[in-house]
């Protein structure tokens, strides 16, 4: 596989495999009110995350690297105090994340040099990629603190063997080692 195809595909991974069901652990365990508590006034609610996870994956993948139309509203996403639902939220975000991996799986590698302006920005489109996953990667560990903080479980998502971290969440894709 071309370092390109590779990218892409660890990209897809990231989203669909790592962050996605941890986000999905997080929603099991909280209340339907927790998902719109907030620990203070300059802090956003995990439902406000993800409904701004959903909004970037949109902008940045589906319409920016993709070409569909985008038509998202960002203060929205953190203005929401109550709302949609736990479930109407994961769906929307499972959604968008589907959608997000269909384009990326049907990108030509060789465009992933090309530029497209994001957000007012100068990008290529690898550089959309990283910054969607790195972006999911960071709000997603905000929502697992989150569901900390409101349960006081430890969401156990891994075990560990052997001095390693294992995942245990369903679906999740172990990363190489060297050698492999």
């Amino acid at each position: 596989m071309s370092v390109e195809r590779e990218f892409i595909a660890r990209s897809t991974d990231f989203l669909l495999h790592e962050y996605l069901p941890k986000i999905r652990a997080c929603f099991a365990r909280l209340q339907e009110g927790d998902v719109w508590w907030r620990p203070n006034d300059a802090s956003n609610a995990a439902g406000n995350l993800v409904l701004h996870l959903a909004g970037n994956v949109r902008q940045w993948i589906v319409c920016g690297v993709g070409g569909a139309s985008d038509a998202r509203h960002r203060a929205r996403e953190f203005s929401a105090r109550s709302g949609a639902t736990k479930a109407e939220m994961l769906a929307q975000l499972e959604e968008v994340i589907q959608a997000a991996v269909e384009t990326l799986q049907a990108l030509d590698s060789d465009r992933l040099q090309e530029h497209r302006t994001i957000q007012g920005r100068d990008v290529s489109i690898l550089e959309a990629i990283y910054h969607v996953v790195e972006h999911f990667a960071m709000h997603t560990g905000q929502i697992v603190w989150i569901t900390k903080a409101r349960t006081g479980c430890d969401l156990a998502f891994y075990d560990e063997a052997g001095g390693l971290a294992v995942p245990r969440w369903v679906g999740a894709r172990p990363m190489r080692r060297s050698g492999d």
